[in-house]
């Protein structure tokens, strides 16, 4: 019996920069992914040859392991490429006829095409033999509104079972969000005091310095909130703030970040004007395939409440957004002051684009002074080569969770119904409330108003 990984989009970007250098990677060092044929289908007409030349480049650039011909040559060896037309329904018989002639009887499916397309896939691989008893893995975001997620986890529901579906969140593949839980649940100097009445807020934050690029008929569909906010910074707010689960890889970590999610406070109960921010960068209308009148959100930044005993009280400040001055991605976590003449004590959890621990403190400062001031200690894991090169990147981390079934490394559905239901609830208050897409700079840190924002109530976005 034969087993393939089937890429939907074979000739889109997120193949040829993530997948392949991952399944490279894991050919080299041996992962499970290795035992598996990769049959790329795509609508252009190359023939097999012609792709592994292509991809021969993307892997050269783009794997996070050294680059061989060998090594390339064998992994191109379980490469085969099929042309089809995925949005006819009859191509997929003749799809199931070469799955049979090349005695393919285990699956997994990669939907790396636009979301619009993923209920289609699903429903037409019924047509293939065994594909039913075989997984499927989605990128987000997973549907355009929360009726179109919900109309979609239907129809996917109807081919597959809850448990053969992978909703893809790489973020939750990348090293720093997976060592959250360490930082704060096996060091009890941070253990013993994650909760309101020692800290004061934390802020999440999602910076790039690019704009959408070639993605802008995408991005117009979505937005800063819907692209990031709704599904990879909910998670990440989730395990900062969840309860320690009894178990770290299995059904109640799932559940402990859904508490969280449940326990926002309504929308509603703060003004919006105090909750929510929303931008847009200037020239991203004259974007490519941007609408000239779009009123499309590039940024948003929050301020959020977790009405649970552990959070009651402490806000949680959350930004995202494009063609800002700098790329980064981070948590920052800062303590109360024992009293209002010294500094915060303030930790950074950073995610990308270095990945390490910050710790601010007070020290006295040296000499015959009674003076306090601040002490900075950096760790910077990623600075290390041999770091680097043994850590797998977040695609390569999440296919070989997904081979061995290992759901915990994945969204949810019912993390991202309560998401999208949260998100919709904010941008509908937003627009009622008569508030504007504010606009601002490319280059700069963003809106002005996001930064009055934490000003109104004696916060300021952390910069070390």
């Amino acid at each position: 019996m034969s087993k393939a990984f089937t890429i939907f989009g074979g000739t889109g970007d997120l193949t040829f920069r993530k997948l392949l250098p991952a399944l490279y990677n894991g050919s080299i060092s041996g992962a499970e992914s290795e035992d598996y044929q990769i049959i790329i289908i795509g609508r252009r007409e190359y023939t097999t040859k012609q792709y592994c030349a292509l991809a021969r480049e993307w892997v050269q650039k783009f794997a996070r392991l050294p680059y061989s011909d060998r090594a390339f040559g064998r992994f191109a060896s379980r490469i085969a490429y099929y042309r089809m037309d995925f949005s006819d329904p009859a191509a997929y018989q003749e799809l199931n006829d070469y799955f049979s002639a090349h005695g393919i009887e285990e699956f997994i499916f990669y939907l790396a095409v636009a979301p619009r397309f993923f209920g289609l896939i699903a429903e037409n691989l019924a047509s293939v033999s065994g594909a039913s008893r075989g997984k499927v893995i989605l990128e987000k975001p997973f549907g355009e509104t929360l009726e179109a997620a919900k109309d979609l986890n239907r129809r996917l529901e109807t081919i597959f079972s809850p448990d053969q579906i992978y909703r893809i969140d790489h973020y939750l593949g990348k090293e720093m969000v997976r060592n959250i839980e360490t930082i704060r649940f096996s060091n009890p100097i941070f253990t013993n005091l994650w909760d309101a009445r020692f800290i004061e807020s934390v802020q999440i934050s999602a910076l790039e310095d690019v704009g959408v690029e070639s993605r802008g008929g995408y991005y117009d569909e979505a937005g800063a909130m819907k692209d990031m906010v709704q599904n990879h910074l909910f998670q990440i707010l989730s395990i900062v703030a969840m309860e320690r689960p009894s178990d770290y890889i299995g059904s109640d970590m799932h559940a402990e970040q859904l508490k969280v999610l449940h326990a926002l406070r309504p929308v509603g109960q703060e003004p919006i004007k105090d909750t929510l921010v929303l931008g847009q960068y200037e020239g991203y209308r004259q974007e490519k395939l941007v609408g000239a009148h779009s009123q499309t959100d590039t940024y948003a930044a929050l301020r959020l409440f977790i009405d649970n005993d552990r959070w009651r009280g402490a806000p949680f400040y959350i930004r995202t957004g494009k063609k800002l001055g700098e790329r980064e991605m981070n948590v920052v976590v800062t303590f109360r002051r024992p009293r209002p003449d010294v500094a915060h004590n303030v930790l950074v959890i950073r995610i990308q684009p270095t990945e390490g621990v910050y710790l601010q403190f007070n020290i006295q400062k040296p000499g015959d002074t009674t003076d306090i001031t601040q002490a900075k200690m950096d760790f910077c894991q990623s600075c290390l080569l041999e770091n680097r090169i043994n850590t797998p990147e977040a695609y390569e981390r999440l296919i070989g969770a997904c081979i061995r079934g290992e759901h915990f490394w994945f969204s949810q559905w019912d993390q991202i119904e309560t998401g999208w239901e949260y998100v919709e609830q904010l941008r509908t208050a937003y627009r009622e409330a008569g508030l504007p897409l504010v606009s601002y700079p490319t280059g700069s840190s963003g809106p002005v108003q996001a930064d009055r924002l934490l000003e109104r109530f004696g916060h300021a976005w952390f910069k070390t």
